[in-house]
């Protein structure tokens, strides 16, 4: 399943709903399942209208939805209290999908961005980096979805995208087998870990950070993709275009420390929990800063990744 967080707009305002993606538009899953089971109270708290809800329901909360999807007649459109069970595109606006993440922790996992990144401040690549992925925790409370503008921040003239993939804990856990993490994974989704690359250097002068320069917003989406239909996560294209011209091409298999790894090492004597997020990091040629190529105010950003989808972001200047 593809899974969105969307929102609709009511006599009584705007409402944040689970969905299921498909090609026409999105079905609520909630609504959905109240269909199947036969009653409200039980959906809700079965398969509750988000995402975080949903993935803290489990292996049940899974298995409903997938029966309430399969179970779903092609041509109804309501449910039997008038609640709107399908949405066309243009009825809705798509949120991140994952709105109230737990937490967002990106990772250092491609050796060919980690050695440039090295390279063009004339350093030597550590070796600390081939015996533990690194990563650090950044702001997931700044969190916006595909189609939503990100304002470039007062504070930078250097505004960069960075193109990775992203894994959704489905399960919690604690000191984590990497043989066992992929059954923490609920599913992947594209990250953009927006930069400003000007004060990214000056704070991490002191050895302290990234901070100021990552914390200020994110881009995640467009839906998370449910790990039954990606296989496998290592075998994936990513793009990243500017303007419609492509500027970073690369390949997920060349991630030298895999989910797996970055599982084990988080959960060591630590709590991982439904609803983190996990970040790949940048792939090889996947930001501005590797390429010396540079975001400008009116640009949009798509990041591309194979059996995922595109996250679209236009950058404006206050």
């Amino acid at each position: 399943m593809k899974l969105c967080t969307f929102e609709v707009q009511t006599h009584l305002g705007g409402f944040r709903r689970l969905g299921v993606v498909f090609p026409d538009g999105v079905v609520d899953l909630n609504f959905a399942a109240a269909l199947q089971l036969g009653n409200q109270k039980h959906a809700d708290a079965l398969v509750p209208p988000s995402l975080l809800g949903w993935l803290e329901g489990g292996a049940r909360a899974h298995r409903t939805a997938m029966e309430a999807i399969a179970h779903l007649p092609p041509e109804m459109r309501q449910g039997n209290r008038g609640e709107t069970l399908r949405y066309r595109w243009d009825q809705i606006r798509l949120l991140t999908p994952l709105p109230d993440a737990r937490s967002l922790r990106d990772f250092f996992a491609f050796e060919a961005h980690v050695k440039r990144g090295f390279e063009k401040r004339d350093e030597a690549m550590p070796k600390e980096w081939y015996e533990m992925p690194v990563y650090y925790q950044t702001g997931h409370h700044n969190l916006i979805g595909s189609g939503q503008d990100v304002l470039w921040p007062r504070f930078t003239e250097r505004f960069d995208y960075e193109l990775e993939l992203a894994a959704i804990i489905g399960r919690e856990g604690r000191n984590v087998k990497a043989e066992n993490a992929r059954e923490y994974i609920a599913g992947y989704t594209i990250l953009d870990d927006f930069s400003a690359r000007d004060i990214q250097k000056r704070e991490m002068k002191v050895r302290l950070g990234p901070a100021k320069g990552k914390h200020w917003c994110s881009g995640l989406g467009p839906w998370m993709v449910t790990v039954d239909e990606i296989p496998d996560p290592y075998d994936l294209v990513m793009t990243a275009r500017v303007n419609g011209e492509e500027w970073s091409r690369g390949y997920s298999g060349d991630l030298h420390w895999k989910f797996e790894e970055m599982i084990e090492f988080l959960s060591w004597d630590d709590t991982i929990y439904p609803g983190d997020i996990i970040g790949s990091g940048t792939v090889g040629t996947g930001c501005g800063l590797e390429l010396d190529k540079w975001v400008q105010p009116g640009d949009t950003i798509e990041l591309e990744v194979e059996k995922i989808g595109v996250l679209r972001n236009r950058v404006l200047r206050p």
